[in-house]
């Protein structure tokens, strides 16, 4: 959300939050085996669900495990608001990187369903295979630095905590007046002062 709260200000475009819940392997949760998203889209890392034996029985408990978090993170970050409507628009989906992809994969699906005019994937950094494979479902890919050898996101930045609940709450609700503001004055791009 840190990141995508910039690429929404530089731009002067409307922020809203997307919830994706990656599904880790049980017995490794921070290797996706894949990632739900709002709408009820899952999607599989195949690769990964081979590799590493995954049953189907595993794939349902982690689905629905990850269904009620998704289902308490959108009520909580939204306030009862409804998503902006992308029906004909131009999304960006911003994430802070790229490793197997799964979660972003599942984002583009599940907008997919909602008929925007373009989907734009934008990460600063990603595994050079992930951004590849994202190349075949999104209309772009702009990945800033592709690494060899990659690893994992955080290594990749010098300040790389979890973003807790509150901040993505502030976030969304700075960027929704920044926005009514900028709408306000007629332009959609603004000059940052630094």
């Amino acid at each position: 959300m840190p990141v995508a709260f910039e690429v929404a200000d530089a731009l002067g475009a409307p922020l809203d939050v997307f919830v994706v819940r990656k599904l880790g392997v049980p017995f490794q949760p921070e290797l996706a085996m894949g990632a739900i998203a709002s709408g009820g889209v899952t999607v599989l890392n195949d690769d990964v669900v081979t590799m590493a034996h995954i049953t189907p029985d595993m794939v349902a408990r982690a689905v629905s495990a990850e269904e009620r978090e998704l289902a308490r993170r959108e009520h909580l970050y939204r306030h009862g608001k409804p998503p902006l409507v992308l029906t004909g628009k131009i999304v960006i989906l911003v994430d802070d990187g790229l490793a197997t992809g799964s979660t972003m994969r599942a984002a583009v699906e599940a907008v997919k369903r909602l008929h925007p005019a373009r989907i734009i994937v934008a990460v600063p950094v990603g595994a050079r295979e992930s951004c590849r494979l994202l190349a075949q479902t999104a209309d772009d890919v702009i990945c800033l630095q592709v690494p060899v050898p990659f690893s994992a996101v955080g290594l990749w930045y010098e300040e790389f905590s979890r973003t807790s609940d509150d901040e993505v709450r502030v976030l969304v609700e700075e960027a929704s007046s920044r926005h009514a503001d900028s709408s306000r004055d007629g332009g959609l791009f603004r000059a940052r002062q630094t």
